[in-house]
C-alpha cells in the first residue's frame, strides 16, 4: 500500500511539474536582456503560482496573443507608448487596463483564483519593486 501511495504521489508531482516553465531564470538572464528603448515601453508578464498548473490561458494584449500564463514563467513585450488592455480567458474573461510611457517598465502578475469549473487567471498590475522581486525566480517561457 505504501508503495502505491508513493507511485501516485510521484505521478501527481510529475504531472504538476510538466506544466511549469523550464527556461532560464530571470535572475540569470537579467544582465543579458536588452534595456528598454527610450521610444518604447516594456511590459513583463509573470506567474508565480504553481497552483492550478494545468490552467495556462493565452495572454492577449489589445486582442493580440502575446504569450501563455505558465506557472513560474515570465515573458515580456516592448510596445509603443499608449493605452493597453491585457486579457486572459478561462471560463470567464479577465481584463486589466494600463498605460505605457516611453522608457517605462511595467509588471503584470498573472494570478490564479478558483472558479466554478476551472481556475481563473487574472492579470494584476504590481509596483516595480514587487515585480522585480517576484519575477526573479520565474523562468523564461518565450512569448507564444
Amino acid at each position: 500500500m505504501k508503495k502505491l501511495i508513493g507511485v501516485v504521489f510521484i505521478a501527481c508531482f510529475a504531472i504538476l511539474m510538466t506544466g511549469c516553465a523550464t527556461g532560464p531564470k530571470f535572475s540569470a538572464l537579467k544582465s543579458s536582456i536588452p534595456p528598454v528603448s527610450q521610444v518604447k515601453g516594456r511590459i513583463y508578464f509573470y506567474r508565480t503560482a504553481v497552483l492550478g498548473a494545468a490552467i495556462q490561458p493565452k495572454v492577449k494584449l489589445n486582442g493580440e496573443t502575446i504569450g501563455t500564463a505558465k506557472p513560474k514563467g515570465f515573458f515580456y513585450v516592448d510596445r509603443d507608448p499608449g493605452n493597453y488592455e491585457v486579457e486572459t480567458t478561462t471560463e470567464v474573461k479577465r481584463k486589466l487596463s494600463l498605460t505605457l510611457d516611453k522608457g517605462m517598465v511595467r509588471y503584470v502578475r498573472l494570478n490564479i483564483a478558483m472558479g466554478f469549473f476551472a481556475g481563473h487567471v487574472y492579470p494584476e498590475l504590481v509596483e516595480d519593486a514587487t515585480g522585480e522581486k517576484e519575477i526573479a525566480k520565474c523562468s523564461q517561457t518565450g512569448r507564444k
